[in-house]
């Protein structure tokens, strides 16, 4: 992966629905040429998929991680109870005192206090630190 897979790879997590037009003049290549990395990248696995980010109408998402502290158990089962809450967006095991670091965005603030609620019934859940996304930026 060279600069210029780079460079669409920013462009398409800013919006996805870019035109190939519109990337090989940002990246400054030929339309076939960012047609064929777009496709290499597409078939090699290093893009997965292309998604809608919705919200509720009139609610801004809002986006957190969780540092998960259990005691007992697996990640695989804390990643199993995960799956029924669909504002999880990933999960990932961690070297450290965390066990296990959660992705989440939830349309309301209300609804994400309610998500880490939930979390934090959990069997075996000991303690959950939040860490609310005040701003992103595209690599």
């Amino acid at each position: 992966m060279d600069k210029f897979d780079r460079q669409i790879l920013a462009l398409l997590r800013s919006d996805a629905r870019t035109s190939v037009s519109q990337i090989a003049r940002e990246v400054n290549l030929s339309r076939s040429a960012v047609s064929e990395r777009i496709r290499y990248l597409e078939s090699s696995g290093v893009i997965r998929g292309y998604h809608a980010q919705v919200a509720e109408p009139g609610e801004a998402s809002v986006k957190a991680f969780l540092e998960l502290f259990y005691q007992g158990g697996r990640c695989e089962d804390y990643v199993e109870r995960m799956r029924a809450l669909p504002e999880v967006r990933h999960c990932s095991g961690i070297s450290g005192e965390t066990d296990m670091l959660v992705f989440i965005e939830a349309p309301s603030m209300t609804r994400l206090s309610e998500v880490r609620g939930a979390i934090e019934a959990f069997p075996g859940m000991q303690k959950v630190k939040t860490h609310v996304v005040v701003k992103d930026w595209a690599m």
